[in-house]
């Protein structure tokens, strides 16, 4: 969501003729899109805002702009924490910032530059989303949502980006052909509970949106998140099936496998109701990558509820997950619930990551000797020597460079064959045997890279 967030602004930004800068310490205005869905994310934010003052301090024409979750829930306090950022725009606010940004925009007209100042800032490291690259194309986000109705006890969500709005299918789909024209290759639809997006003049629902954005010409792969189990009938699962172009993963978040922390989640399922989504999965949509959330520490947890959990995911039904340990938000009920000792819920996350380490990694192990068709990421961002792109089960795939690596070449073929020879627990590596202009087309070699023994 806010990456679809950030991606707009940037639209926006462009639009009113602005360059989008690689680096804060380049731009005119910098803009940062929050998060406040964990406490770590906010005083990241925070942090970060901060950091920013020292642009402020060098050159005063330089605007600092708050967006998103946090600008949201903190509007008032932001202006007594960081006085000296320029603006602040919630997450219903984001044509008003777009809109700020154009009225801006003359009074850098005729700026000099002044990079040689700048170069005298200490680096202020971290990497921006919404940059554009050679690839950013490849990717489109294509919001069918925003809000959320569901109100889990442990979630800021609806407080910070209200209830359900869904948008028109004609306008997703719009906004979808916008973007294949584009030259995106997938086309993720974004929402905060995607599934349960209903068209607000015909009631059509998610299985219809998926197979009206799948029959768009050009596009390629589509994909999906963050859904909800309680919205996954079997009549969704079933229809989903008949979108071949859908990517195969689906996003299932879990958050516990005990009922009584799940009733007291407000998750609107059982356990066993969960189980029965998984198995209509894999009925209706054999070999599909199922990923999930897991809260561990979540208020009134005992050691046997934690089992539960410990249990069903080392069972093996996640290729991957992303667990947290439980973060008080403000304004939420769990927030004023008796709380599990911090020791005790890092010890359960040290048992669980470890458990689905070990799934995940045999996951992976799967691939190895096959080769697997990703689309590109663009130069790993450890190794530039080395190329990353994600496979439609949402697998990373690092492989050396091949010899004729050039990015217009590959950003117009950016489908890679790649043969995977090691697998580990944050994806896979290989040799890249091949690449593709049309994820359907038959690859055209590429040639090895060259070994220096020297």
């Amino acid at each position: 969501m806010n990456e679809a967030d950030s991606q707009y602004i940037a639209d926006r930004a462009c639009s009113a003729g602005y360059a989008v800068a690689a680096k804060a310490d380049e731009a005119d205005v910098v803009v940062l899109n929050t998060c406040t869905v964990r406490d770590n994310a906010e005083r990241r934010a925070y942090g970060r805002m901060n950091h920013f003052k020292v642009l402020k301090d060098n050159d005063r024409d330089v605007r600092l702009v708050v967006m998103g979750c946090l600008a949201e829930q903190d509007r008032d306090r932001m202006r007594k924490l960081a006085p000296h950022v320029d603006a602040v725009f919630g997450t219903k606010e984001l044509a008003q910032l777009g809109d700020q940004l154009a009225a801006w925009r003359p009074a850098f007209a005729d700026k000099t530059d002044f990079a040689d100042d700048r170069e005298l800032l200490v680096p202020l490291g971290g990497t921006a989303d919404g940059v554009a690259d050679a690839f950013s194309h490849l990717r489109a986000f294509v919001n069918v949502q925003r809000g959320c109705s569901y109100y889990c006890t442990f979630c800021i969500v609806p407080h910070v980006r209200g209830r359900f709005d869904h948008r028109p299918l004609q306008a997703i789909a719009a906004q979808a052909r916008e973007k294949i024209e584009a030259g995106a290759r997938e086309v993720m639809l974004v929402g905060q509970t995607v599934n349960a997006w209903k068209d607000p003049a015909t009631g059509a629902d998610f299985a219809e949106l998926c197979k009206a954005v799948a029959s768009l010409d050009g596009l390629e792969r589509l994909t999906f998140i963050s859904p909800h189990p309680k919205d996954f009938t079997e009549k969704t699962i079933a229809a989903l099936a008949e979108v071949p172009a859908l990517n195969p993963r689906i996003h299932l978040p879990l958050q516990s496998a005990s009922d009584a922390v799940l009733r007291r989640m407000n998750r609107k399922y059982t356990s066993e109701q969960f189980r029965e989504k998984v198995d209509s999965i894999h009925r209706y949509l054999p070999g599909w990558a199922i990923t999930t959330d897991i809260i561990v520490g979540f208020p009134g947890e005992t050691e046997a509820d934690f089992q539960a959990t410990l249990d069903y995911v080392r069972s093996g039904v996640f290729s991957n997950a992303f667990m947290f340990v439980y973060s008080i938000r403000r304004g939420t009920p769990a927030a004023a619930w008796e709380q599990v000792p911090r020791e005790v819920a890092l010890d359960r996350f040290g048992r669980l990551l470890a458990a689905q380490n070990a799934a995940t990694q045999a996951y992976h192990d799967r691939k190895v000797g096959r080769s697997v068709r990703a689309l590109i990421c663009g130069p790993s961002k450890k190794d530039a020597s080395r190329l990353a792109a994600k496979t439609p089960d949402n697998v990373t795939v690092i492989a050396p460079k091949p010899p004729d690596y050039d990015e217009a070449r590959y950003a117009r073929a950016p489908w890679l064959d790649v043969r995977v020879e090691k697998a580990h627990v944050w994806g896979c590596s290989g040799t890249i045997v091949a690449r593709a202009e049309r994820y359907g087309d038959a690859g055209m070699a590429v040639a090895a890279p060259v070994l220096s023994l020297i």
